[in-house]
């Protein structure tokens, strides 16, 4: 009996050593996802101030005009955000906390005023201590243009709550751990107890270990002094640092739970295959196991492909100028957040209005009511959702650099319709420019505008025209709609 009994124990200790690696792989995967969400929110904050830096009231100095345009971006995040306007040397110019600029301080943080003017591009700071607010902040700054010269340093403090939040919102288990951290190792979000550990370097065992590579697995205690199955990975883009990590404890209790049920079923039915018992047992509980983790990676399959493509981006444009850049990102940023839309839905389709107000959502900081929307309810599945914020991403930036969103005047009306008279329903989507500067036709196509017309063609099997009519640009993108669900 007894070798019966160590051979089954042999059994479920080789299950638990495969049960763990799978677990630590399982942690892998989500900060890496983690990572994803994080760089898409930021990613989103970026690319909203790089819209507000080319408004006219800020090139024009005028930041009476400007702080209502700040204000109104700052309410998207709740209180406590703030937002900034140094010159090079740092003195502050404009504060969303105050209109009495003459008793500002100078800026904190002088290093990275200037690599914003060195680099002229956007940077990201680590946890320090607003000369304003006297609380520890983040903060992501962009430069402000002019005549192709840098003159302002647009900075914005978000809510540290924004952070706390993301993090609550992707942890996967209440057992796990999960931190943000700076790329000095300094925790500015966590889950459990972030107020204890807010603004502390990460503990001994993952600082020794985040520095030496990207990303990283690893066995660590975390601050609370519990052991982890851990890993992290460090973001491009910030230079930010996500980490998460599995209890110990929660990984060894099934080795004991399943050493016990071996035994006790080797005893009582040694004499009638103990082999046959030991091996159902420890396939079943693992096959539940390996069940919920399949489930968990289908979930993260899609942000883990904007991630790798993400990547991608960063080498791809290394060398690039600053305007295909930013229109790469433009793009991305775009495909990402009809993603996060999906994501939300859980793939299960989402709403048209909400597609189309994602996608339009940094040319509408400024004024909201520049752009009109009109057309009943229509639900569309993952695929139409994609290609349709895509399509209109691309007008609406076309329309941002020449059309109607390039001044101040214009304005933009967008209606939609479902057509039934065919075998299948189609939709029809309309987007009419007005009161922007003198419309001509281009002489050759850009990017954009082959990729309107085939993505309508190829991807929506319908089509895409654009009209160049003197008192405005006209684009209609009819598709057959799909099943949502």
């Amino acid at each position: 009996m007894l070798p019966m009994i160590v051979f089954a124990v042999g059994i479920a200790f080789y299950h638990y050593k495969q049960d763990r690696s799978d677990a630590t792989r399982r942690v892998l995967e989500n900060v890496r996802s983690m990572r994803l969400v994080l760089d898409s929110e930021v990613q989103r904050m970026t690319g909203s101030l790089q819209v507000l830096a080319l408004t006219n009231s800020l090139r024009n100095d005028d930041f009476q005009s400007f702080r209502r345009i700040a204000l109104g971006f700052l309410d998207q995040y709740g209180k406590g955000g703030l937002m900034l306007i140094s010159d090079r040397k740092g003195r502050l110019l404009f504060s969303t906390a105050t209109e009495d600029t003459a008793s500002l301080p100078l800026r904190g943080n002088l290093e990275i005023v200037e690599k914003v003017f060195a680099t002229r591009t956007p940077q990201y700071s680590d946890l320090v201590t607003g000369a304003i607010n006297g609380r520890q902040v983040l903060t992501v700054e962009v430069p402000v243009f002019r005549n192709g010269e840098v003159i302002y340093d647009l900075c914005f403090s978000p809510p540290i709550g924004v952070f706390q939040e993301l993090v609550e919102k992707q942890r996967p288990d209440p057992k796990w751990t999960v931190s943000l951290l700076d790329t000095k190792g300094t925790v500015f979000a966590r889950v459990p107890n972030p107020g204890e550990n807010f603004g502390k370097r990460a503990s001994p065992s993952l600082y020794a270990e985040m520095f030496r590579a990207p990303e990283a697995t690893l066995s660590s205690v975390s601050l609370d002094g519990v052991a982890l199955a851990s890993a992290y990975t460090r973001s491009q883009l910030t230079g930010w640092t996500v980490a998460a990590g599995v209890p110990e404890s929660s990984l060894i209790a099934p080795l004991w739970r399943n050493i016990a049920i071996t035994s006790l079923i080797g005893g009582i039915l040694l004499l009638i295959g103990l082999t046959f018992a030991v091996r159902m047992a420890t396939t079943i509980a693992r096959g539940e196991m390996l069940h919920n983790l399949l489930i968990e990676e289908l979930n993260h399959r899609v942000k883990n492909t904007l991630a790798l493509m993400q990547a991608i981006a960063v080498q791809t444009f290394r060398s690039a100028s600053r305007d295909e850049r930013a229109k790469f990102e433009g793009r991305l940023g775009a495909l990402a957040e009809a993603h996060n839309l999906l994501s939300q839905e859980k793939w299960a389709g989402s709403e048209l209005r909400d597609v189309i107000a994602r996608a339009l959502q940094p040319f509408l900081l400024s004024n909201p009511d520049r752009i009109r929307m009109a057309g009943p309810a229509v639900p569309l599945s993952p695929r139409l959702a994609v290609v349709l914020s895509m399509i209109v991403h691309e007008i609406a930036t076309n329309a941002a650099k020449y059309g109607a969103l390039s001044n101040e005047t214009g304005r933009v009306t967008l209606d939609w319709e479902v057509i039934t008279e065919a075998s299948k329903p189609q939709l029809r989507l309309i987007w009419t420019e007005i009161g922007g500067p003198p419309v001509t036709a281009p002489v050759r196509r850009g990017f954009g505008s082959r990729l309107i017309e085939r993505s309508a063609r190829d991807q929506l099997g319908g089509e895409a025209t654009v009209d160049f009519l003197p008192r405005g640009v006209v684009c209609t993108v009819t598709c057959t709609l799909d099943d949502a669900r």
